[in-house]
């Protein structure tokens, strides 16, 4: 009994390697059947996620193109401003000179007006103040010995002894004084260069005449002459004394 109980037979002993070994290869089994079923759950993963990654690279690529032609519609818009503003200067740019034309033709009407009120009395207001000239002429021209241009005096009344130039302005300013100045010194080197001893002086005319320009007038020993009303006054201070050139 005892050796039937410590030696089985052989095709038992067969039987359960056989099970044995089913047993391991079930079990292997599964655990390949639940790699294989992950793999394929993590390729389908995979696959859903390029897809997607697909599907949002063709988004992108089409809101690109959209931006595209955003971008060029925006660049043809801006284009077209631009050109418009370049119509709209050129436009400005033109009304300007038209405007500063105007404004020129009425100054130099403005000016011819004054010139004529002063000159129209001028003679006797300064006879008035002692200063008596023989001659008085309007807008003189006076060349350099070549014939080239020197300068112009707007109203210039002469004497024997003595010639003063006038400078008419509309709206008298100090550089406009400061020309004149110049002009003067000029017109001293041009009477020395000829002999002309005569003592010359000067005046400033105008029809507006800021307090600040008056007063540099006087500072530089030039005679102040105002538009008042109909005629045109010598408006200096009491004792006044004209500088000489």
């Amino acid at each position: 009994m005892s050796d039937l109980q410590e030696h089985k037979p052989a095709q038992d002993l067969e039987f359960e390697h056989i099970l044995t070994m089913f047993r391991e290869f079930s079990h292997e089994f599964r655990e390949f059947s639940r790699e294989a079923a992950r793999r394929s759950a993590e390729a389908d993963r995979r696959s859903a996620e390029a897809d997607r990654r697909s599907a949002e690279m063709d988004r992108q690529f089409k809101e690109t193109g959209r931006q595209f032609k955003e971008t060029d519609r925006q660049f043809k818009e801006t284009d077209r401003q631009f050109k418009e503003i370049k119509r709209l200067f050129a436009e400005t740019d033109r009304q300007m000179k038209e405007t500063d034309r105007k404004i020129s033709k009425l100054g130099s009407r403005i000016g011819e007006l004054i010139e004529n009120l002063v000159a129209s009395n001028l003679l006797r207001k300064f006879k008035d103040r002692g200063l008596v000239f023989s001659e008085l002429n309007v807008n003189t021209t006076i060349e350099n010995p070549d014939g080239t241009f020197l300068t112009e005096i707007d109203i210039f009344l002469e004497s024997i002894s003595t010639a003063l130039a006038v400078e008419v302005k509309s709206k008298l300013t100090i550089a406009d004084v400061k020309e004149h100045l110049k002009r003067l010194e000029k017109l001293r080197r041009y009477a020395d260069e000829r002999g002309d001893a005569r003592r010359f002086l000067g005046a400033v005319a105008a029809g507006i005449v800021p307090s600040h320009a008056a007063a540099f007038v006087i500072e530089k020993g030039l005679f102040l002459i105002k538009q008042s009303g109909e005629t045109a006054v010598i408006a200096v201070p009491e004792g006044f004394v004209p500088r000489t050139w």
